[in-house]
């Protein structure tokens, strides 16, 4: 073999240097491999945790808001074994209190009921179930509330509210001619 051949496959014997490279790139890609796999690995965990943890938080908002519901449950158990000695008055007036009660829990927790009297009908926020006539309110206004609407304070709607919408053409009534028909 001339010096030339030599320099241009390298020194005789020095048949490593191909393998070496070849050898070092199965080396990394067996490291990739097994970094992604552990990777993937501590996702998959880090996603059990996450739901596991949002799972608990449930539960113990679940839990503070039950707590704070039941001193109002202990309050109608009592309105309902109240003498019959008491009057009408006493136990409508203990179940106002316990009422009033329940609003102040649901507003702690953000919730609202809206009094839709007056306010234009808002089909998003309202559900109409008639139409009636009140001349001294706007024509789709609300005139009457069978069932408040319940809202969170950013404005999400829990429950709408069932009402009866104005409807000033109502209010004209019927014409008569001057025969009596």
């Amino acid at each position: 073999m001339s010096e030339k051949s030599e320099e241009a496959c390298g020194p005789a014997g020095d048949s490593t240097r191909a393998v070496m490279p070849l050898k070092s790139l199965k080396e990394d890609l067996a490291s990739a491999q097994d970094k992604f796999l552990r990777l993937a690995a501590d996702f998959d965990n880090f996603k059990k945790r996450s739901t596991q943890e949002a799972d608990r938080r449930a539960a113990g908002q679940k839990e503070s808001f039950v707590r704070e519901l039941l001193p109002v449950i202990d309050n109608l158990e009592r309105a309902l074994t109240v003498d019959a000695a008491a009057s009408a008055e006493q136990l409508r007036t203990g179940v106002h209190m316990t009422l009033q009660q329940l609003r102040q829990l649901l507003r702690r927790h953000g919730i609202e009921a809206e009094d839709a009297v007056g306010q234009r009908f808002d089909p998003h926020r309202h559900e109409a179930v008639r139409m009636g006539c009140d001349a001294s309110l706007p024509d789709e206004a609300v005139i009457e509330v069978y069932q408040p609407g319940y809202y969170y304070r950013e404005g999400e709607v829990l429950r709408p509210a069932t009402v009866v919408v104005n409807d000033l053409s109502q209010c004209a009534g019927p014409k008569r001619d001057g025969n009596g028909g």
